[in-house]
């Protein structure tokens, strides 16, 4: 499933992971998560850390650390499907928060507003305030007590898809970015999500051929900024196949990762 779409000739292309005995950066402990959305006279409140994740997946979010710390919503559902590990994400969702628990392996989201709802809003406002190990259980778990009203579990891709077309992050993911070639996995289905002309169109040139952030970007009505989103959003639905060794890997003398 997800790791068909990390690079098939670069063994350790993989995110470092921490391992029994490494020390995790010192930054690690009581690392605060997200911002949380302002209180009344501006400043933040209820800082959150990573430490009850696993040492994993709190290792592939500190790559993306920042100062303040702010995670992006594409960023954590990234690191979420590339652990499979199920995740309660808090955000801040206008003047409220709103938690969203994702379920990697089954593809599936709780949500508790509409989905279509959600998704018509302004996803590159989001903030993430909190990460956690998931709380509820998904439809057909034994832990009964558990699981949430059934009608608001949806299917994930779609969810993945507006936010990385629309999200905050518009900067290729770790795993795709650098001296790299892609091309749409064989099988890959995008039905029922939305797919405009111009991107539908580049879409079925990558089934056809490989070809690098710089080709891909000077496609009719593509862009720099479209291409990268649209490359995120492939590689989260495990639809990417990302190769280093490709003649077509490579950008020397392209500025257009900066742009």
């Amino acid at each position: 499933m997800f790791p068909s779409t990390l690079p098939m000739d670069v063994p350790d292309s993989r995110p470092s992971m921490a391992r029994p005995g490494r020390t995790l950066p010192a930054r690690a402990a009581g690392h605060g998560f997200g911002r949380p959305a302002p209180a009344a006279g501006g400043r933040d409140s209820r800082p959150t850390t990573l430490s009850s994740l696993s040492p994993s997946l709190m290792q592939d979010l500190l790559r993306f650390d920042q100062d303040p710390p702010q995670r992006q919503l594409l960023e954590v559902l990234a690191a979420c499907i590339r652990h499979t590990q199920p995740l309660a994400i808090s955000l801040a969702w206008e003047l409220q928060s709103l938690a969203l628990t994702v379920f990697p392996l089954e593809r599936l989201v709780h949500c508790p507003m509409p989905m279509v709802e959600f998704l018509a809003g302004d996803l590159a406002a989001l903030q993430v305030l909190q990460v956690r190990p998931a709380a509820l259980r998904p439809p057909g778990s034994t832990e009964l007590a558990r699981i949430g009203n059934p009608a608001l579990y949806t299917a994930l891709d779609p969810l993945l898809w507006a936010v990385a077309l629309r999200g905050s992050r518009n900067a290729l993911l770790p795993e795709l970015s650098g001296q790299a070639a892609y091309r749409v996995a064989p099988g890959l289905t995008l039905r029922g999500l939305d797919l405009p002309g111009p991107l539908a169109a580049c879409v079925s040139r990558l089934r056809r051929q490989t070809s690098n952030l710089r080709e891909i970007a000077g496609w009719q009505q593509i862009g720099v900024a479209r291409a990268i989103r649209l490359l995120n959003a492939l590689y989260l639905q495990a639809g990417l196949i990302v190769s280093r060794t490709h003649p077509a890997a490579t950008n020397e003398g392209w500025t257009g990762y900066d742009t």
